[in-house]
């Protein structure tokens, strides 16, 4: 499920997503569609899109809170919201157990073998590692195999009940060399954008990327940032607008 959502800030459009829907911030993923800056005569305006569903906690699921009795399911997978856990990478519960099981003998099938291990665990989030020589297909170009295979290992952890954990897939770092690419890509689009006084649009990026080149720029005056197209693959527009 996806909602809209809008806001002076991307706090305020974000507090006002989790207020409007009962959830926790931690609860759900946010795509940042636009942003405008405030100026002298204009009000800044940030507008984001909300995923409820396979990768957050569904809106008509109810919170199941600890007791004195034991931990539960969830508190299981980590210990607190929003911090990553690492240090054992065996499964922990049969939820792990599955999950590794479920993406070693999908990656057997393709042709692909590796060593399958939990790379972190969260609250709600399960992070899963793949040791493979075969690292490169198994990403893909721009990580988009990557990304599939992540859709699946999520579809599967929903039927496993599951529907509140994201799940979380990589393999040698790949996660964070891209992220580190794509801060530097924003960077350099914006020194182009304002020697131009024009816009580039960036190749199409799947919603975590544009999130992150949405909130790399944010804080840069005279750049602006703003998706575009359809389906889940958009492109990000980033434009000049010039110090008001």
């Amino acid at each position: 499920m996806e909602f809209e959502f809008e806001g002076r800030t991307e706090k305020e459009a974000i507090d006002r997503a989790a207020g409007e829907l009962g959830l926790e911030k931690d609860d759900f993923d946010v795509e940042i569609l636009e942003t405008q800056k405030s100026g002298l005569f204009k009000k800044g305006l940030v507008r984001i899109r909300v995923h409820v569903g396979n990768f957050g906690v569904s809106s008509n699921k109810p919170k199941h809170h600890s007791s004195d009795t034991g931990d539960t399911e969830k508190e299981k997978i980590g210990r607190s919201a929003g911090k990553a856990v690492f240090g054992e990478p065996a499964p922990q519960n049969d939820f792990e157990t599955k999950m590794v099981e479920f993406t070693s003998g999908l990656i057997e099938r393709m042709g692909y073998p590796g060593n399958v291990t939990v790379l972190f665990r969260e609250k709600y989030k399960l992070g899963i590692k793949i040791d493979s020589s075969h690292s490169s297909i198994l990403i893909g170009k721009k990580g988009k195999n990557l990304d599939a295979l992540q859709l699946l290992l999520n579809i599967y952890a929903g039927r496993l009940g599951k529907e509140d954990v994201r799940v979380i897939l990589d393999t040698e770092n790949y996660r964070i060399r891209r992220e580190e690419s794509l801060v530097r890509l924003a960077y350099n689009v914006a020194e182009k954008v304002r020697e131009s006084k024009g816009s580039i649009l960036l190749e199409p990026m799947n919603p975590f990327d544009r999130w992150l080149i949405h909130t790399t720029l944010n804080d840069i005056g005279d750049v602006e940032t703003k998706s575009e197209g359809d389906g889940l693959y958009k492109q990000v527009r980033v434009f000049y607008r010039g110090l008001k």
